[in-house]
């Protein structure tokens, strides 16, 4: 156990930014009058491209165009767009490519035209490299082949422009031009030599500063400690490797998504047959804690995700052991409201599950339900016995009934109809997902500011002000009845208009949908939650991804 667990964490953190393990980037909503889903597959080294399928449900649409805008930059500094070319026999979908040149926090605006007039829309990108591109063998022996050919040419080229391309018809060289040729020869290799030093020089400093600017994900200490009649969930984040030059006070910058400054997910491992979904408060700079559930005993992976002052979302991973809980434990109803746990089936062993806790649900597939601890009950859409397709973008939709069979309207959790978090079996994919997509809503909303700021450059806060103005923003938040918090947070996310009309560019209906694309094969769990009747309802789905090369 101990080794698997080691193993996951090296794979999860050679891939954590964001999101773990899952880059690509799918956002639906409304583009002016427009409903429509964007898919974008960032490139894996900046400058690079990236590659954008859109797919509108309305008819009639003639034009889609695509431009990148970068936070710091804003839209003064952005490129022109670029048109999308429609799919061939595909109503509705266009695609093409963008490129990313910065790094950082950057985001796709796309421009719909159509019968129905003009309608935009912002869909943030987390831009990093990842990746380093490694010379094919055979192309490194042409090119270097090639390299000393032209070294050896230039130098009999000059030997030549000097000597023997002087001469008339029939004529040798003397002594002395045959000595001004070797010496002007010698003057060649030492200056093509340097030349070739210099170039190799600027492409090593080049490389170099190119790794330096390789994303590394923050690193995080997670532990549990126990006080008296409770236990605490505690993340340090880990500062003692960060570059000041780009990390810098960052952590006194972020800002709260949903309306909690971080979300912490915990998944029970190898059986992904616990789960909890918590909300650690800020300590200080480096330290957050929450109450933890009362959670059986196992070896945890933590997700933890956080959204910096740019929009720039990223997941902070580890590893932890939570001890049996005593008898004295607060129970979940003296957590708060948003706060959650549940106990299920290991993915192994389905139907498995231990009867011993008061939150135990039971798995389902696609196509069947899973009913909530209160009798109430999800069915998602779909054909049980289908393999889903990596790659491919989906809908996960999912109807939720009440205990009667009646259709349920969920209420709002944290400025949401539904959260969903997907889980790789290996823990190496981890996604939270809301019905807007798998961005971070906090970064949606920065970005729809940035725009419309004039200014060419953003200006970056003080961090002492600007945490003390968060800080005293989640107060407020927290003195709120559930009812002024949650209309808030939607109103403020752009989920919902104030004039009464419900929500903007979706249903509010017992349907909930999540756009997403597996990154890979595999077996997956998805961990759906809707609120009902003031409580948080979890339920659990298991699902096999394949390969679209084996399908």
């Amino acid at each position: 156990m101990k080794t698997f667990l080691s193993l996951a964490l090296l794979l999860i953190c050679s891939v954590a930014q964001a999101h773990v393990g899952s880059s690509g980037v799918q956002m639906q909503g409304q583009a002016g009058p427009y409903k429509v889903l964007v898919s974008i597959q960032p490139p894996d080294v900046i400058p690079g491209t990236a590659k954008v399928s859109v797919f509108i449900e309305n008819p009639g649409v003639t034009r889609v165009a695509a431009r990148p805008v970068y936070f710091y930059s804003g839209d003064k500094g952005a490129p022109s767009a670029d048109e999308l070319a429609q799919v061939p026999d595909q109503k509705g979908q266009f695609q093409g490519v963008i490129w990313l040149m910065e790094w950082g926090s950057s985001s796709a605006q796309f421009t719909i035209e159509g019968a129905n007039g003009k309608g935009e829309m912002i869909v943030p990108i987390v831009a990093v490299s990842t990746a380093e591109r490694d010379m094919p063998k055979q192309l490194g022996i042409g090119l270097s082949i090639l390299g000393v050919i032209l070294f050896l040419l230039m130098i009999t080229t000059i030997g030549a422009s000097v000597g023997d391309g002087l001469l008339k018809p029939g004529e040798v060289l003397t002594v002395s031009q045959k000595r001004k040729k070797r010496i002007n020869m010698g003057i060649a290799v030492l200056v093509c030599t340097l030349i070739l030093y210099g170039g190799s020089s600027w492409w090593d400093s080049w490389a170099a500063e190119y790794k330096q600017w390789l994303y590394k994900p923050i690193k995080g200490n997670a532990a549990v400690l126990d006080n008296s009649d409770q236990r605490i969930f505690q993340l340090k984040i880990d500062t003692r490797e960060w570059d000041k030059k780009s990390r810098g006070s960052m952590l006194s910058t972020l800002i709260p998504d949903h309306g909690k400054l971080m979300h912490t997910f915990l998944i029970r491992m190898p059986g992904l047959d616990a789960f909890a979904h918590i909300h650690p408060e800020r300590k200080d700079s480096v330290t957050f804690e929450a109450l933890l559930p009362k959670l059986p005993a196992g070896k945890y992976i933590a997700y933890s995700d956080i959204v910096q002052f740019s929009g720039f979302a990223e997941t902070i991973v580890d590893t932890l052991v939570i001890g049996a809980p005593n008898e004295n434990l607060l129970t979940t109803s003296e957590l708060t409201g948003e706060d959650t746990y549940v106990v299920t089936d290991p993915i192994d062993l389905p139907g498995k599950a231990s009867l011993m806790d008061e939150n135990v649900v039971i798995c389902g597939q696609p196509g069947t339900k899973t009913v909530f601890k209160d009798g109430s009950y999800a069915i998602w859409e779909g054909k049980p016995d289908k393999a889903l397709e990596a790659g491919k973008p989906y809908q996960l939709n999912f109807e939720i009934f009440n205990p009667d069979g009646s259709p349920c309207l969920p209420e709002p959790y944290l400025g949401m109809t539904g959260h969903v978090a997907v889980i790789r079996s290996d823990g190496s994919v981890y996604i939270h997902l809301h019905p807007s997509g798998s961005i971070a809503m906090a970064a949606g909303t920065r970005f729809q500011n940035r725009i419309a700021d004039t200014a060419k450059v953003v200006k970056r806060p003080s961090p002492a002000i600007f945490r003390d103005s968060v800080d005293q923003h989640l107060a407020r938040l927290k003195a709120m009845s559930t009812l002024e918090r949650e209309e808030f947070l939607m109103t403020e996310m752009g989920m919902y208009n104030s004039t009464g009309t419900g929500m903007n560019g979706m249903e509010h209906g017992n349907r909930i949908s999540f756009p997403y694309a597996f990154p890979r094969d595999g077996r997956y769990r998805i961990f759906l939650q809707v609120k009902r009747n003031e409580k948080v309802m979890t339920g659990a789905f298991d699902v096999k991804v394949k390969d679209s090369t084996t399908l």
